[in-house]
């Protein structure tokens, strides 16, 4: 079976990282890197034992696979013209800015038949695909995620930057429609909201309750689960989770997982690079991310904001 010749296009703070992922998986040819900044480009083409290109269409034809790690802004305008071209894409998250470029962006992968992955990461983050299976009925869920600022991702405001990670991952575990969200926000060291709460409720009768900052000092990537006899608790950040269940006799049992030594992002590029070897289906498709994109509109659209 012929090697996967891949690329990468915006070789920035996550670009690079897909590139170390390429250049270190069996079966793939890392082709080249691509960024309009020729220093940075050859910088990673270096690391990664590559070419560097400030120009795609240099090598165009010589792939089959490409990774799309470019500001939100322009993720519309670099993988529709890929995907046009029945170039196989995983697009960094958000999908995109936009509903509307988001549904173009799935138009173009559905009319050439290449694949298309969201880079919805922690859907591969090992402490939550070893508690999915066992979430089965979720009640109740509170996810934080906080970080420091960073310039990176601030192209868009916090709920498309960094809050979409959680409600990618509440919806691939609730499976229900929304009933009503409500929200509230405050723009704190950019004109966009800086900090967000949103509650979503489920026509199931979940409730989601999620907290996304880029404002703090400290990091937090939490997601709490109860559930009907069991509470499951997720460190994103340290890949590590507490199950406590009830047993029939009304006792209370605890198991701690820790995989602090897995990598969610060689899991995804090597996800990634299975569904176009094999021609299946991808964890995270066009339509997740589609689905994330319009959740996160939902919460934007319905926002208090405070009085200026």
């Amino acid at each position: 079976m012929k090697n996967i010749r891949a690329a990468v296009i915006g070789v920035g703070y996550l670009g690079r990282f897909h590139a170390q992922k390429y250049a270190s998986l069996d079966g793939v040819d890392l082709i080249g890197v691509v960024d309009t900044d020729e220093g940075r480009a050859a910088e990673i083409a270096a690391e990664c034992a590559t070419k560097a290109f400030t120009d795609f269409d240099a090598i165009a034809e010589k792939v089959d696979a490409v990774s799309v790690a470019v500001p939100t802004s322009l993720h519309a305008q670099v993988a529709i013209p890929l995907l046009e071209r029945g170039i196989n894409v995983l697009l960094e998250k958000p999908m995109a800015g936009t509903i509307a470029e988001s549904e173009q962006i799935i138009a173009a992968a559905e009319k050439s038949g290449a694949v298309l992955q969201i880079g919805h990461l922690e859907r591969f983050n090992p402490a939550l695909v070893k508690l999915a299976p066992s979430i089965t009925q979720p009640m109740f869920i509170e996810a934080h995620r906080i970080s420091p600022f960073k310039e990176r991702g601030a192209d868009v405001d916090v709920i498309l930057d960094i809050m979409i990670h959680d409600i990618d991952i509440i919806l691939s575990l609730v499976k229900s429609p929304i009933s009503s969200i409500e929200a509230v926000g405050v723009p704190v060291l950019t004109d966009a909201v800086d900090i967000s709460n949103a509650r979503l409720r489920f026509e199931s009768g979940c409730i989601a309750n999620i907290t996304a900052s880029r404002i703090s000092a400290d990091v937090m990537r939490k997601i709490r689960i109860f559930q009907p006899d069991s509470y499951i608790s997720i460190d994103c950040a340290k890949n590590a989770v507490d199950l406590f269940t009830l047993d029939e006799e009304k006792t209370i049992g605890h198991q701690h997982y820790n995989m602090s030594d897995s990598d969610a992002l060689y899991a995804e590029v090597a996800d990634f690079v299975d569904t176009v070897r094999n021609g299946t289906t991808p964890v995270v498709d066009g339509r997740a991310g589609l689905d994330a994109v319009k959740v996160a509109y939902m919460i934007k659209d319905g926002m208090i904001l405070p009085e200026k």
